[in-house]
């Protein structure tokens, strides 16, 4: 009798030790999964980041090179607008229809490709129509990649965002630094081009097979279903539109603005951008951290206050220091906003609307209007710059910076 109830007892401990086993094993495959896949996004936003940055830094050698005013390189710049809303309503229906993670694969490779035709640039309208392509391109990944986070987000049921923002800012100032010194150092940007056309290509061969499954993130929705684009994603992405002007606006003005302005040789003129580049970077990797312990409409409103008054208060001072000083500034308060913003219009997706829009299709509205901002917000401060100055032209983003600050609170607390 006491034989049977050991054996029994030594059946129930294999059982349960088996158990433990299988669900050890299986979480770490998870967790090995979820490593592997930041490891991919974290080289996605990267790769974006690197691409804006060092575009950023040659733009004064484009003005140069074609020998146009600021008000041309502004509607060169309204083409790269364009091709970000061709290419973000194609990403949202794509992603959802194919799953984010090969649409974010085949994307990055577009978007280095993309950079060979930009190189070559002879005359204003072939510049033109290479920015609709690289518009494209580079709207493609971004709202795909961004619709991949929100995935590991939600499965990992961990936050990523702000820091995988983070490295897109990382991205940004090595693209910089890079773009600055080869600028200082007289290379062309055809070969600029070149070079990080190969590094983005290999970089996306090396990750290609460590995304989350596509699966995760398809929704086929019915036309039945399929409802009118609700307002809420509107509001969200005029809250993300106000920081994206002053984003855009610190990459394309800075360096002309410290170069043709206060007369800055090449490299130090990438100096303004470069700071904001690294405060952003600051900032978002604070930015999980700063939310869970304030919440992200205090965060915003400070943002927006830090932005437009350090920016406001650098360009009234003038000067290299001055302008470099506005940059930091506008780049601590700015950081935070879009990465949040983002997220939120997934888990709005999943939780209001699920069946009726997918979480990548909202990531794409609120891009959409951040990106219109993104875009066309900076070359209209052009048109303004050629009128009354590019000094007093970006007194703007601090306006909108402080309007954002004001209505966060008001907006995102709305039932």
């Amino acid at each position: 009798m006491d034989d049977d109830l050991s054996q029994e007892n030594r059946i129930r401990l294999i059982g349960r030790l088996f158990l433990v086993f299988s669900l050890y094993t299986f979480t770490m495959n998870q967790l090995r999964q979820y490593s592997r896949a930041r490891i991919a996004i974290t080289a996605s936003f990267v790769v974006n980041g690197s691409t804006v940055g060092a575009f950023y830094a040659r733009i004064p050698d484009f003005k140069k090179e074609l020998g146009v005013s600021n008000s041309a390189i502004g509607f060169a710049l309204l083409c790269i607008a364009l091709g970000v809303l061709i290419g973000l309503g194609f990403a949202g229906r794509q992603s959802a229809k194919s799953g984010s993670a090969p649409v974010t694969r085949y994307s990055t490779y577009a978007l280095g490709l993309s950079l060979l035709l930009v190189g070559p640039v002879v005359n204003f309208p072939l510049l033109c129509a290479t920015f609709i392509v690289f518009g494209m391109c580079l709207s493609t990944q971004d709202v795909a990649m961004n619709a991949h986070a929100i995935v590991l987000e939600h499965e990992a049921n961990k936050r990523y965002m702000s820091t995988f923002h983070a490295m897109f800012s990382v991205g940004a100032l090595s693209g910089g630094v890079i773009g600055g010194v080869l600028a200082q150092q007289n290379v062309g940007i055809m070969w600029q081009c070149v070079f990080l056309a190969i590094l983005i290509c290999l970089a996306n061969f090396i990750v290609r097979n460590m995304f989350l499954s596509a699966d995760l993130d398809k929704h086929v929705i019915e036309g039945k279903k399929r409802i009118k684009k609700p307002k809420v994603f509107l509001i969200v992405g005029l809250l993300g539109s106000c920081a994206a002007i002053g984003e855009g606006a610190s990459g394309d003005w800075g360096a002309i603005l410290a170069r043709d302005t206060f007369n800055a040789t090449p490299f130090i003129s990438t100096l303004p951008y470069i700071c904001f580049s690294a405060a952003m970077v600051i900032g978002r990797l604070c930015g999980d951290w700063l939310a869970s312990k304030y919440g992200p409409i205090k965060l915003i409103m400070a943002g927006g206050l830090i932005a437009s008054i350090g920016l406001s208060s650098g360009l009234i001072v003038g000067g290299i220091g001055g302008v470099i000083f506005g940059w930091l500034a506008a780049g601590i308060g700015l950081s935070t906003v879009i990465p949040m913003l983002f997220t939120q219009a997934g888990e709005i997706a999943k939780n209001r609307f699920a069946g009726q829009i997918a979480p990548s299709e909202a990531v794409a509205m609120v891009s959409g209007i951040a990106y219109f901002g993104f875009l066309v917000g900076p070359p209209t401060l052009g048109f303004l710059g050629d009128v009354i100055g590019l000094r007093w032209a970006m007194m703007v983003p601090a306006v909108l910076a402080l309007l954002m600050a004001l209505s966060s609170k008001p907006v995102l607390s709305a039932k």
